[in-house]
């Protein structure tokens, strides 16, 4: 079965066999393939197991050994999964759902799991209002122009404002989405469930001379010991946060995770899980939020 996230790793590795039934592969056309289709550390697993020949799939001149180019077809359980995440409401927010095999039941069905660790108040995925907004927001991302919002803020205040978009982020923790944004004078991250009314601007759009406030961007560097798969886990924990990964030897790996702050105590939390596999190298302040958490669950009797 197939992974919403590692399923790159066979989609990089069937283009790599593709590549490889026309010409030898060197190393460098290897790691060309990899940064396209699937995530900058994926080369730090594929290249060795392609090399090792732990996955037996190139010969020593960098062909592949098969005599036609893979195929992969859903099986029926990959199709079970997918039935079972297009009944995710947030999957409509991207319009209406393509995934449709009428003769296959979902694998599993929304009240069989609860997601613990987050808090209860998400965004309402399933309101017309919200996906309206959402769909507008993502087109301006996606066509890059600027649109004219009007918010509510912390205090219930109505605010309008004109902001160019860049990207929509989604915090588990939170379970909320943002628009991240630039120009706007006093916004440049909204969270999308208050945004009241949300169109394109009509008016000439001068983007303000201020830089992004990279107040709000965090950043820490760990070393992991890999050993019960910590790595593999590592990647998977922290997938949606963008990150780059080195190895220092064979089973050490220095990891750099770039972060928003309002996602600093999640951050926190994900690398206490990892225990003794995580060393936080830095920065300093980061390393007192971990200093700090761990003298609060000592005080609870947690540790």
């Amino acid at each position: 079965m197939f992974n919403e996230i590692y399923s790159a790793y066979y989609n990089a590795v069937a283009a790599i066999l593709k590549a490889a039934s026309r010409e030898p592969l060197t190393d460098q056309k290897i790691r060309n393939i990899v940064e396209e289709k699937a995530f900058e550390e994926s080369i730090l697993n594929i290249l060795p197991a392609l090399k090792d020949e732990r996955w037996p799939l190139l010969n020593a001149k960098g062909e592949s050994i098969l005599v036609h180019d893979p195929e992969m077809p859903l099986t029926y359980l990959q199709k079970q999964w997918l039935m079972a995440i297009s009944l995710d409401p947030r999957i409509q927010l991207f319009g209406e759902s393509i995934i449709n095999f009428p003769e296959v039941e979902p694998l599993f069905l929304p009240e069989d799991y609860r997601i613990i660790d987050q808090y209860s108040d998400g965004d309402a995925y399933e309101s017309e209002e919200y996906r309206a907004v959402f769909r507008t927001i993502l087109d301006a991302v996606n066509h890059k122009y600027p649109l004219d919002i009007t918010h509510k803020n912390k205090k219930g205040n109505r605010i309008k404002t004109t902001i160019m978009p860049e990207y929509l982020e989604y915090s588990e923790k939170d379970d909320k989405f943002r628009l991240i944004g630039s120009g706007s004078r006093f916004y440049e991250t909204l969270n999308i469930g208050r945004i009241i009314e949300c169109k394109p601007c009509q008016s000439a759009f001068l983007p303000a001379n201020e830089k992004r406030n990279f107040d709000r961007q965090g950043c820490v560097i760990f070393e992991l010991a890999d050993y019960r798969n910590a790595l593999e886990r590592a990647l998977m924990h922290f997938a949606h946060f963008e990150k780059q990964a080195e190895r220092i030897d064979d089973k050490k790996y220095r990891i750099t995770v770039h972060y928003d702050k309002d996602d600093e105590t999640e951050l926190v939390i994900r690398i206490l899980s990892f225990g003794p596999l995580i060393r936080v190298v830095e920065p300093g302040h980061f390393i007192n939020l971990i200093r700090e958490r761990l003298i609060q669950q000592k005080r609870c009797g947690n540790i």
